[in-house]
């Protein structure tokens, strides 16, 4: 007895119209993360990260930015 492996798929019987195709891609849209403004300097940063351009997070200086720069200029 000869058996063939064949996988049979669903066919739409109709086409999607745009209309119909863009109603359910409605929720797929991309969003723009929050944002807040860094209470030190002012700049806007992510929430609960250490600020990239002063290196404050929670009012303590974590990435010692401000020695990094000083170190620099007394050279």
């Amino acid at each position: 007895m000869l058996r063939l492996d064949i996988q049979l798929f669903a066919v739409p019987f109709r086409r999607t119209s745009k209309t119909k195709k863009r109603m359910r891609r409605t929720h797929l849209k991309k969003e723009v993360g929050a944002l807040v403004l860094c209470p030190k300097c002012g700049a806007a940063i992510q929430p609960h990260r250490a600020c990239t351009k002063c290196g404050y997070y929670k009012g303590k200086n974590v990435l010692n930015k401000e020695e990094a720069t000083e170190t620099k200029e007394s050279k």
